[in-house]
């Protein structure tokens, strides 16, 4: 289905990354202040810092947009059959968040009809601003980013992270790692996916994989990605979605080796 003539690219580009950025600012008002740390599972955390974004984020949108849908991790799904849907990780990155590091950022995407318009990633603490509108490319604090151009998989640097049910699938997830390991020359978990497919984006990784992810870790940081030229799959192969189990981001000239990796025996 065609956008609306009277949604404008560029207005909504620029409403997202307003949005974003009223996260982000609403994450240093709280940021190595937190008085409220909560568990969502095992080793899940929320905070009122993700409150506190989420609102801020929210706020913007229902009031630019009231008619819109919005996928948000802790509030959830507001009218989820609106052709327009916003989905929303106000703290990507919660674990560093509240022991002080600065690996984190607020993450948001509009979509039409399922199909991805606009994406930003904040990340407040580190000065860094990452955009991308279908078809316009990808920018970093508005200078242009592209993938790598790194050839082999044992000349590349790679990023992950781990499940929160790692304990459940403990096997499976440390034979990946331990695959990918041996034949790179190095491995990062910076513990927040949106900024592992943003420095894919920027060339500073050359793939990324995870899984079990949620929509808001991926909506955002999947366009960013695919902006700057990255291949954006599932373990199989098959193009990614946000629903997707697992994800494979890379700059394409490793991608199959590292997928081949990725597919462990039944």
């Amino acid at each position: 289905m065609p956008i609306p003539k009277s949604m404008n690219t560029d207005a909504l580009l620029h409403t997202t990354v307003l949005a974003a950025r009223a996260g982000g600012d609403a994450l240093m008002r709280c940021f190595g202040k937190l008085q409220d740390i909560r568990k969502k599972g095992r080793v899940d955390l929320v905070t009122e810092a993700d409150e506190a974004s989420e609102k801020a984020v929210m706020d913007i949108l229902e009031a630019r947009y009231p008619e819109h849908g919005i996928l948000a991790e802790e509030s959830g799904c507001r009218r989820e059959k609106a052709p327009f849907q916003w989905v929303l990780d106000p703290l990507d990155g919660t674990t560093n968040f509240a022991h002080g590091l600065p690996f984190f950022a607020v993450s948001l995407a509009l979509f039409h009809e399922k199909t991805p318009l606009t994406g930003c990633i904040y990340a407040p603490a580190l000065g860094e601003c990452f955009t991308a509108a279908s078809g316009g490319g990808a920018y970093r604090n508005h200078c242009p980013m592209a993938v790598s151009l790194t050839q082999n998989l044992e000349d590349s640097l790679l990023a992950t992270g781990f499940p929160y049910a790692i304990h459940e699938r403990f096997s499976p997830v440390t034979q990946r790692f331990a695959r990918c390991l041996y034949a790179a020359r190095g491995i990062r978990r910076l513990g927040a996916a949106s900024l592992d497919l943003c420095y894919l984006a920027d060339g500073r990784f050359d793939a990324f994989w995870e899984e079990d992810l949620k929509p808001w870790d991926t909506a955002a940081g999947t366009l960013i990605a695919r902006e700057a030229g990255a291949l954006v799959t599932d373990f199989q192969g098959h193009p990614h979605h946000m629903h997707a189990p697992d994800i494979l981001a890379s700059n394409g000239r490793i991608h199959e080796p590292l997928r081949r990796l990725l597919e462990l025996d039944p």
